[in-house]
């Protein structure tokens, strides 16, 4: 097995745990785990546990949005066609059903546009702006995209095509010369939260529409159902204005959430509480499927849905496609790591680039992603469209793949995205070029413990503070994403008290105990069966583990996930 490295977080003030242990009666570790995300008195605690909907920012501090409001007001006035364009993927589908949705209730002049992730690509298209010229739309609000759309929003001004840009990318050295453009990540806009998803810039955009026109009747607020959904699966932090964002919208989900939403629950068999992670691997592949396999309309369509019989029709629909994607995913990853392996310069190299013509290009992310669970390595895997190399990239935690690949600049047509993920596109005769500048970039660039698989642990723990109270605090602590993770605990010897277990020859399930505790604890191991014969043996080890509950037949437990194990 792949050696991990731990990373045990630095422990606050030993005031400033007892303080906060005192002042909201948690134990020392919970206090721990508050104070290193900066939870550190009674009032950041009562916020952080306790969200109310007055966190959210006032919608016009954002650069733009006064400007936005009013162009859109007149558009409405003088009844022009208002066209709301989105990507293809989770928060590019959830952008248009919610603006779209909103604006489509009270304002019939308008329609939704997504481009074909095939025929056209990322982002605005060409035929996106024919599309609009030829149907006679005056105004174009983009979602998810467009912020690097230059010479497009250019070319639909010399249409009389007006454009709004709302989205959360990081912009080139040049905005686009449309009406407004809404981005937190523009380097004058004063928002005091930079990481909102494309949908929830959105929902801010709603927000201060129906503020300005209370006569449009209509509540921002029913639209966190899709906001959450964006937030999950756009993978950005759980902090500041996303977390009651996400707060507000998991109980949305759970209570009152639109037809489109149910029936894709029920598809992705979420039988427990909504959680980020359910829609991570629940609902956001289905979401995705549509554009990955043939057009995304189908996902917008479902989550417009309005009652429970289309949505079914069309959750169906996403399901089999779903199907067809996890096919292609797990051929092309198989065939992606046989490149690899047949490579010795491949095998040690410090980057992954692949390419192959005949690749689908609806799930090349994901075997980007595949690939980094293998080698722990920045990848972009490329394949063939409209003649020219597109791609997706992926990254480790701590290397900014965005920087890299702009970086590599001079040999591309485009690209965009995140420190995390990014898109691009090449000529495909500059393909092995671009090849070895990348990997000289980030060989140049990322360290040795970067490339070595991460365990995060927040704080060590005994047994015996392991209690159903303990985990009721734990659980208080969600929704769970990216700068809010699950904690993850550290115990010392450990060994097996009984009931070791091998599962489909590559996980362990157990009973874990701890030398000095009475406390004995379910425990399993996923992908840890190589340590089977020396916890057998009896060897004493460290484990890594996060807390979840067990539900089984009915019956609830404390179970601990365990992460990785070391032996002494």
């Amino acid at each position: 097995m792949v050696e991990k490295r731990w990373v045990l977080k630095d422990k606050p003030d030993k005031e400033i745990i007892h303080s906060l242990s005192q002042s909201i009666n948690v134990s020392p570790p919970i206090a721990t785990i508050l104070a290193q995300r900066s939870i550190i008195d009674f009032d950041s605690a009562r916020n952080f546990f306790r969200p109310t909907l007055d966190m959210l920012h006032d919608p016009f501090l954002m650069k733009d949005m006064i400007l936005a409001v009013h162009r859109i007001e007149q558009a409405i006035a003088n009844n022009e066609k208002i066209l709301v364009y989105g990507d293809y993927d989770v928060d590019g589908t959830t952008s248009v059903a919610l603006f779209f949705g909103f604006l489509n209730s009270f304002y019939p002049a308008c329609d939704f546009y997504i481009p074909d992730r095939y025929k056209e690509g990322y982002g605005i298209s060409d035929a996106g702006i024919e599309f609009a010229s030829e149907n006679d739309f005056k105004l174009i609000i983009s979602l998810d995209c467009g912020i690097k759309s230059v010479k497009l929003v250019e070319k639909a001004r010399s249409y009389g095509i007006d454009f709004i840009i709302c989205d959360h990318h990081r912009p080139g050295d040049e905005l686009p010369p449309a009406v407004a453009v809404l981005d937190p990540k523009r380097s004058d806009c004063k928002y005091p939260y930079k990481e909102l998803p494309g949908c929830a810039i959105g929902f801010k955009l709603v927000q201060a529409l129906v503020s300005q026109n209370p006569e449009w009747y209509a509540d921002p607020l029913d639209l966190l159902d899709l906001v959450v959904v964006s937030i999950a699966s756009d993978i950005v932090p759980i902090t500041g204005e996303n977390r009651v964002l996400a707060f507000f919208g998991l109980e949305r989900l759970k209570s009152s959430a639109r037809p489109g939403l149910r029936a894709l629950t029920k598809l992705a068999g979420i039988r427990n509480k909504m959680t980020i992670t359910g829609i991570v691997f629940g609902m956001a592949p289905r979401i995705n499927a549509a554009g990955r396999i043939s057009h995304a309309k189908t996902a917008v369509n479902l989550l417009l849905s309005e009652s429970e019989e289309e949505a079914y029709h069309f959750g169906e629909q996403l399901d089999v496609k779903n199907d067809k994607r996890r096919d292609f995913d797990a051929t092309i990853t198989e065939e992606a790591i046989a490149m690899i392996e047949a490579s010795e310069n491949l095998k040690t190299s410090k980057s992954t680039v692949l390419f192959k013509n005949d690749w689908h290009k609806g799930v090349i992310g994901i075997v980007a992603s595949r690939c980094i669970e293998r080698y722990h390595r920045p990848t972009i895997i490329l394949t063939m469209s409209n003649n020219k190399a597109t791609g997706s990239a992926r990254s480790v935690p701590g290397f900014d793949v965005y920087n890299a690949i702009e970086n590599c600049s001079d040999l591309l047509e485009q690209f965009g995205g995140h420190m995390y993920a990014a898109g691009l596109t090449l000529e495909i005769n500059k393909v092995e070029a671009f090849q070895k500048k990348f990997e000289e970039v980030v060989s140049s660039s990322i360290s040795e413990e970067l490339l070595t698989p991460l365990v995060n642990i927040d704080t060590e723990i005994t047994f015996d503070r392991i209690t159903s109270k303990f985990f009721g605090v734990i659980n208080q602590m969600e929704p769970f994403g990216p700068e809010n993770l699950c904690p993850v605990f550290l115990a010392e010897n450990i060994s097996v008290a009984g009931s070791l277990r091998l599962i489909k020859d590559k996980h362990l399930k157990f009973i874990a105990r701890q030398d000095g505790c009475n406390n004995q604890l379910e425990a399993i191991g996923f992908n840890l069966g190589a340590y089977e014969k020396r916890i057998k043996n009896g060897e004493k080890f460290r484990m890594a583990f996060s807390i979840e509950e067990n539900n089984y037949m009915g019956y609830q437990s404390i179970q601990l996930n365990v992460k990785d194990i070391k032996f002494d």
